[in-house]
């Protein structure tokens, strides 16, 4: 394979540091999907809408397949004799503390989305009155427990579960995996595209890698943008209820200037300092607001749900992922939520991916494998179950019965960013302390949302620079900023549901290029040389090393 193939990268002018080519093409391909969604928002919306749904419903099975071979070729990998071998030379070391590094992948790979849906999700699967005209619950119903009651709350848990669980962390565990090891290990660009070398060869660095890489841009920066409107409005209510803020429009422009500022500088400071030190403090912050939900409430029933609730899906995370639904209402509850949730781990594979692979240099591939596979999803499930679980065990304890403690009911009238703040009131009979609670779960909102953006921004002029991990800091910022004008426009024109959709829906032919990855770093691993059973002399035909890959 070879290492130095040239780059076509420029060495001056305005795009020193980047591929002009596709800077120029990245910008244009956003610059008009952000007009056409923008001028054209209702068109734009039935357009995406209609993509999407023919997704949701055609392809369902498709969807639900791609993610259990990835899934499956992910445990393959880990507990085979692959999995000595390092992610990087033989003698290269982890360029992060594992505490950083934890720190880094959880707050790149869930981030705000965890405190958004944290308490929307378990309570809409445990609620039973299908505001939406299809179940809240079809695993419940099958299972025959229809009440909302201790039992469906374990129901609950286990789809939440399954939607942030082993499935979704499978995508990004194989993107990070091939770009790492192409990257590191192989001495191929840290793009995309590099995954696909043993599949087309030198013609990754042609159009089709150029295309490969282009739809990666567009998936970061349009899920960064949509995650962005999706959190200010969280952190509009959060002010709201705080400050009594109007928590309309002109609260979440500005809230979303000054993320993207902060974000920006963020990257512009690197992944060992900005990225790092705010990632390490999300996690401390974090386990303050999870003390104050598990301490604050039922402790006892909370750690029992967890252990019952988790051993559920364990029991189950398998068959459930092969589960398809042909009754019309299981199965538009399967294409709004399942499928919806793979179309959005996929979306956001190539940036988290290769986020996660910038990070991880000098890891084994098991170590690589085990780590971003099971650390953030066990942390991922404590959290939704304390938060989760908090929220409808207040539901079953209700004073007027089961279901009208008033979370429940922001859920059906889809306030979901309203259900963090309600709940947070309910923990405890101290006023004060649930104030102070919820300021923090606001500015956790900011700082969670500020790593996925710069992470975000980082990975977005990686790839245009053909694999630079440093990439030039005048398109750090450019990019950083971008990020939030795109976010921006489209929230004043109403676009940003549409854009959210049209994401969802390029996550078809990411999918694709996804099992291509998969089946690559099989075949290439079977054909690496290091790979192999280890010589008398420890040399391998070609001379490599092999005594730092293998056990003796």
């Amino acid at each position: 394979m070879p290492d130095n193939m040239p780059k076509n990268v420029a060495s001056r002018g305005l795009w020193k540091g980047l591929h002009p080519g596709m800077g120029i093409a990245s910008k244009g391909m956003i610059a008009a999907f952000v007009v056409f969604t923008a001028l054209f928002v209702e068109t734009a919306d039935g357009i995406y809408s209609a993509i999407r749904g023919w997704i949701e419903h055609a392809l369902n099975w498709y969807y639900m397949s791609a993610l259990v071979i990835m899934l499956f070729a992910c445990f393959y990998l880990m507990f085979s004799r692959f999995g000595r071998i390092k992610l990087g030379d033989d003698d290269s070391k982890p360029e992060f503390s594992t505490f950083s590094w934890f720190a880094m992948l959880f707050s790149a790979g869930v981030g705000i989305g965890l405190l958004f849906f944290s308490i929307a999700e378990p309570m809409f699967y445990f609620d039973n009155t299908m505001p939406w005209g299809y179940p809240n619950n079809p695993f419940a119903d099958l299972a025959g427990v229809n009440e909302m009651n201790d039992a469906r709350a374990v129901l609950a848990m286990r789809v939440t579960y399954f939607h942030w669980g082993f499935h979704g962390w499978a995508v990004y565990v194989m993107v990070g995996l091939c770009l790492a090891y192409f990257g590191f290990r192989k001495k191929l660009p840290l793009t995309l595209r590099s995954a696909l070398y043993p599949i087309i060869g030198d013609k990754i660095y042609g159009p089709a890698g150029h295309a490969v890489d282009l739809l990666a841009v567009f998936g970061t920066v349009f899920g960064v943008a949509t995650s962005l409107g999706l959190g200010v409005s969280q952190m509009a209510t959060g002010l709201n209820h705080l400050f009594g803020i109007d928590p309309g429009v002109i609260t979440q422009v500005i809230l979303i200037v000054i993320i993207s500022v902060v974000a920006t500088l963020s990257a512009v400071s690197g992944v060992g300092k900005g990225i790092r030190i705010i990632s390490e403090w999300n996690i401390w912050l974090s386990i303050v607001l999870v003390a104050f939900f598990l301490f604050g409430g039922p402790t006892k029933w909370l750690l029992g749900l967890f252990v019952t609730s988790v051993g559920d899906y364990l029991w189950h995370f398998i068959p459930m992922g092969f589960q398809i639904f042909n009754s019309e209402g299981a199965s538009a509850w399967q294409g709004g939520w399942t499928i919806f949730y793979w179309g959005w781990w996929i979306s956001w594979a190539p940036f988290v991916g290769m986020f996660i692979a910038r990070i991880s240099r000098g890891r084994t591939i098991r170590e690589f494998m085990v780590g971003v596979m099971f650390v953030p999803t066990t942390i991922a499930f404590l959290w939704l179950c304390i938060f989760g679980g908090t929220a409808m065990y207040t539901e079953l304890n209700a004073a007027g019965g089961v279901g009208t403690a008033g979370i429940a009911q922001l859920i059906r009238d889809w306030n979901l960013p309203a259900s963090l703040y309600g709940t947070i009131d309910l923990v405890t009979g101290i006023s004060w302390l649930n104030w102070i609670m919820a300021a923090l779960a606001t500015f956790l909102l900011a700082t969670w949302f500020i790593t996925s953006s710069d992470s975000g921004t980082l990975v977005i002029t990686t790839m245009l620079s053909m694999g630079d991990d440093n990439p030039p800091k005048k398109f750090r910022i450019v990019w950083g900023m971008g990020e939030g004008f795109v976010a921006a426009v489209l929230l004043l024109a109403g676009g940003l549901k549409a854009l959210q959709t049209a994401s969802i829906a390029a996550a078809l032919p990411v999918s694709i290029i996804m099992l291509m990855m998969t089946f690559g770093i099989i075949k290439s691993l079977h054909e690496d040389p290091s790979a192999v059973p280890m010589p008398s002399d420890g040399k391998a035909p070609d001379g490599t090393s092999l005594k730092g890959d293998l056990p003796r």
